[in-house]
């Protein structure tokens, strides 16, 4: 390497900055030029990296809650010092619009400013045992340890905000993380490794480690790391689990997530708006993004062309621009993978409305009707700019459609209708119901996650914070009630 040559942007080791023997490249998903190398840790590296954190794990779950809250608002607030630099990174290594970049940087700032919170509350409670005549005299107190040093496995779409959903937590509750960033977007994982390096944490409290995903196998396998936090794909997560039968493994994984128009909705007009932005938005590429439309046939007719309208009015073209709304996809591969899905739905005999070329990695955001359901654009996740529009004879039906699927992550039901929303809630097979929007709302503090094919366990900073700890119990005798 000369001179002239930028070396590889460090890779974090027991939170100090380090080159790697290798480097990767990353590369800007709209027009392929490359946008910076990162270090790619050796094996000598990673087992530094682990071992740092297995020994520093007593020592980190010890910490006071006020060291740990408050270099958790220290990071929040850097992020937010930073943010414009860290959308535009965001939007060099995945390619999303730089609007959903910002808002994505926003909602980091409010997931460790959260986890600095709850690091201050999170505590067990007392338990009175003489509820039972042999508990005369005796008081249980619960508290929450961590199990252990958390893997976090991160993927590319949201590769900021999924990679502090689950550092932060881990902090949080005092133990040590160490991040494999997505390989495609390993920047803003690193760029935040160097906020963490400006804190008080204790050496060994995180490493980033930008591996390739075939050397993953000894971090999944490594009986120091005891919890792994996955968010992918749903072939990957399963495999992992499989790898890794006797960890805590917690997996928000695939989703084919639906958007079902009840008859009593009468704002149309918001709903098509709503459901173009949310089924087009990352360019399809979020778990919780639109992807099936189900319409009550009473309203399909007036609702469907509202739809194609909306979607039609998004602006395609290069992220960095602040006017566009859909970027391109990850790579070229996966670009073909949709546009292949497309022509094979209309093979089959569906109706394409809107859409359906492609260009490099973009995908035109495309709506399609009378979409066979044995087809992969009904049964399984899309994860591209694709709607799929069908029709159903009343509620029940219309549930029934959203259930048809082996994935169960969130749903939306719009509707006024209190009665309909209530058995929503009962009847949809799904870790979260949306009454009035789209299934792609998701607060950073609440429960998240899903059933069925969409993973175990539940993010969203306190519900993560109880999944990476256990509870503990002191029983003290002879207290006088």
């Amino acid at each position: 390497m000369d001179a002239f040559t930028p070396q590889p942007r460090p890779c974090w080791i027991a939170g100090r900055p380090e080159q790697g023997e290798q480097a990767l490249e990353v590369f800007h998903p709209f027009d392929g030029t490359e946008v910076a190398s990162v270090a790619v840790p050796s094996r000598d590296q990673v087992e530094r990296a682990v071992a740092a954190a297995a020994a520093v794990a007593k020592e980190f779950r010890r910490t006071p809650a006020h060291v740990r809250a408050e270099a958790l608002l220290q990071v929040s607030r850097t992020l937010a010092e930073r943010a414009e630099e860290i959308a535009e990174t965001i939007t060099a290594e995945n390619g999303k619009p730089l609007k959903w970049a910002e808002i994505e940087v926003s909602r980091a700032v409010n997931t460790f400013r959260f986890a600095a919170e709850e690091a201050r509350r999170f505590t067990g409670g007392l338990q009175r045992l003489d509820t039972d005549a042999n508990g005369v005299g005796r008081m249980a107190i619960v508290r929450h340890v961590p199990r252990g040093p958390v893997l976090a496995v991160a993927p590319f779409n949201f590769p900021l905000n999924l990679v502090a959903h689950k550092v932060a937590p881990a902090l949080a509750v005092g133990a040590p993380v160490i991040v494999k960033p997505a390989s495609a977007t390993p920047l803003s994982a690193l760029l935040l490794g160097e906020i963490l390096a400006e804190t008080d944490l204790p050496e060994g409290a995180f490493s980033i480690l930008p591996v390739r995903g075939k050397d993953m196998d000894a971090l999944v396998s490594d009986e120091r790391l005891p919890v792994i936090s996955f968010t992918g794909s749903t072939k990957v997560g399963w495999s992992l689990m499989e790898a890794a039968p006797r960890k805590h493994v917690v997996m928000e994984l695939g989703s084919n997530a639906a958007a079902i128009i009840c008859p009593d909705w009468t704002d149309l007009d918001h709903a098509a708006q709503r459901i173009a932005t949310f089924g087009n938005y990352q360019a399809g590429q979020s778990c919780i993004a639109v992807q099936r439309v189900i319409v009550d046939r009473s309203v399909a007719d007036e609702f469907v062309p509202k739809l194609v309208e909306a979607v039609g009015a998004l602006k395609t073209g290069d992220p960095h621009d602040p006017e566009v709304e859909v970027g391109p996809l990850i790579d070229e591969d996966n670009a073909r993978r949709v546009e292949e899905w497309v022509h094979m739905a209309a093979d089959a005999g569906a109706r394409v409305l809107l859409g359906g070329k492609r260009t490099g990695t973009t995908v035109e955001p495309t709506v399609l009707a009378d979409v066979p359901f044995n087809t992969k654009l009904w049964t399984e996740e899309i994860f591209g700019p694709v709607l799929v529009v069908s029709v159903a004879d009343g509620v029940e039906d219309a549930f029934a459609q959203a259930n048809d699927t082996k994935y169960g992550l969130q749903a939306g039901v719009f509707t006024r209708d209190v009665q309909v929303a209530f058995e929503a809630a009962a009847e949809l097979e799904v870790g979260g119901v949306i009454i009035g929007d789209v299934p792609s709302y998701r607060a950073d503090q609440m429960p998240y996650g899903g059933v069925k094919g969409s993973g175990t366990g539940r993010e969203g900073v306190r519900s993560a914070m109880e999944d990476f700890t256990e509870e503990r119990v002191t029983v003290l005798t002879g207290i006088p009630l």
